[in-house]
């Protein structure tokens, strides 16, 4: 080498030397100056926790104001986020079909009524409205009633083509598919109560007056859908409660099994159907009955033909609305509608496929870099769904600016408020603490994951922007409690 190139090569290594270990330096400087160190050690104290050893903890906060990022701990890893994932997909559905978008569903026949005979078809026609309840049905009904409908000759036939025949998303374990949370995704589907689980119904068991006796079962709504096979007994006052109710798989056989106390209340146990367009096609039967409109023929599923009239209709709430119990209460079910809703009305169909493209498309404008998200479902149900803690906290950043972040805001729970429409699946969480009422934020639950993202108040009048995202974790029973005290930090800054 000569003595000009063995100058060059000192230079260069002087320089790299010296200078990538300052640039580290200023980095770590950078995460860690001032305040920061403070907030840094009182996390890593909690991050200490002996449930956490093997497990991958990933954490973002933010500057609300600004969205500087003034501490991170595995920011940019890639994790599985389990419902915080909704933050996402609710940003997009507001963003593309606005608060004000509503479902809809809708009754049509092929042939005009004869003195109040129809002597045709009678459609009942579904938008994917998750929030439709028999006290809708009841609704049609009472249309066709108006429009003195006593008798219907032809069939019932249910037409859920508005979205595809696919009924659960890729990587549901089947184990679930009996949940509430893993309810099939149908174009027709019905809610037993107002919490909104479409396609599931409620199974009451209430002990009998004497042990030793099957309890009593009630199905709400009243249905032929499912058969019930009570295995379960009444066992003595105060002992433990062991029901369990299953569904044979692929089919709509449930068991109850075990025993429940005799002197305990009632316990409600929500199961997700198989088939929800026909439970709900059984449901608008027997609303029609109610309104003493006959019904001759026969129960079957097939679309609305051309040329048919349309007789009556219904319409949800908006959608401003509808997030509240969706993201208040973590819906599965209906983030899974809004994926496809939104593959239906901004894509190519009804579909995962159509409806997590046109979300992808929005990646950008949410504030999501491609390179760190992998979205197979709408509610972060599938292990597979992978996004960094950074992105989450950006995302949530971003969304101030949005016309639709009022919305977006009233509808996380918030902290320690015992009001379930407000405080959600966070009303018993941070209560008591310089956290309630100041935390507003997603939860997120799956098996050895647990994840809180939203919005904090601090003590000093800052806001911040979070995400803590919790991976691996055997042992699960403290990881509400870190991620509890980690917001309870923040509110305290």
């Amino acid at each position: 080498m000569s003595r000009s190139k063995k100058s060059l090569f000192v230079i260069w290594m002087v320089v790299l030397l010296g200078i990538l270990p300052l640039a580290q330096y200023t980095e770590h400087q950078e995460a860690h100056a001032g305040p920061q160190s403070e907030l840094g050690t009182k996390i890593s104290k909690v991050l200490s926790h002996e449930d956490l050893k093997g497990a991958v903890t990933g954490i973002s906060v933010r500057e609300a104001k600004t969205g500087k990022i003034i501490y991170q701990k595995n920011g940019d890893t890639r994790l599985r986020p389990a419902s915080s994932l909704k933050l996402v997909t609710s940003a997009a559905a507001l963003k593309l079909l606005g608060g004000n978008y509503r479902f809809k569903t809708e009754v049509y026949t092929d042939k005009k009524a004869v003195n109040g005979v129809l002597t045709g078809n009678l459609y009942l026609k579904g938008y994917g409205d998750p929030t439709l309840t028999t006290a809708d049905l009841d609704k049609l009904s009472k249309q066709l009633k108006k429009k003195g409908i006593r008798k219907v000759k032809g069939n019932l036939v249910a037409d859920d083509s508005w979205y595809d025949s696919t009924r659960l998303s890729l990587d549901l374990p089947w184990s679930d598919e009996q949940e509430y949370y893993g309810a099939q995704i149908s174009g027709l589907t019905v809610s037993p109560d107002t919490d909104y689980d479409a396609g599931t119904v409620i199974i009451q068991v209430a002990p009998a007056a004497k042990e030793g006796k099957a309890p009593s079962i009630k199905v709400l709504p009243k249905t032929s859908h499912i058969k019930l096979s009570n295995k379960a007994k009444t066992g003595k006052a105060d002992s433990k409660k062991t029901i369990k109710v299953t569904r044979k798989h692929g089919t709509n056989q449930l068991s109850i099994t075990g025993s429940i106390p005799k002197n305990s209340s009632a316990s409600k146990y929500w199961i997700a159907v198989e088939n929800p367009t026909g439970y709900t096609l059984e449901l608008f039967k027997r609303s029609l009955a109610k309104e003493g409109i006959k019904t001759a023929g026969k129960m079957t599923a097939g679309k609305v033909r051309p040329g048919a009239v349309k007789l009556a209709s219904d319409q949800s709430a908006p959608l401003k609305e509808v997030v509240k119990p969706y993201l208040k209460l973590s819906n599965n079910t209906i983030s899974e509608v809004l994926v496809k809703e939104l593959g239906r009305v901004k894509g190519k169909g009804g579909s995962w496929e159509h409806g997590l493209s046109v979300i992808e498309k929005q990646y950008n404008s949410l504030g999501i870099n491609h390179n760190n998200i992998l979205m197979r479902d709408g509610s972060g149900v599938s292990h597979v769904n992978l996004i960094t803690p950074n992105t989450l906290s950006n995302v949530l950043y971003k969304a101030q600016s949005a016309s639709w972040y009022k919305i977006y805001l009233n509808s996380l729970p918030v902290a320690g408020n015992s009001d379930r429409s407000v405080g959600g699946t966070l009303r018993n969480r941070m209560k008591g603490t310089p956290a309630e009422g100041k935390v507003m934020a997603k939860t997120g639950s799956i098996s050895t994951v647990s994840s809180l993202s939203g919005y904090v108040k601090g003590n000093a009048g800052n806001k911040y922007t979070f995400s803590i995202i919790i991976n691996n974790a055997i042992e699960e029973d403290h990881l509400k409690t870190i991620e509890d005290q980690i917001a309870v930090i923040l509110a305290s800054e």
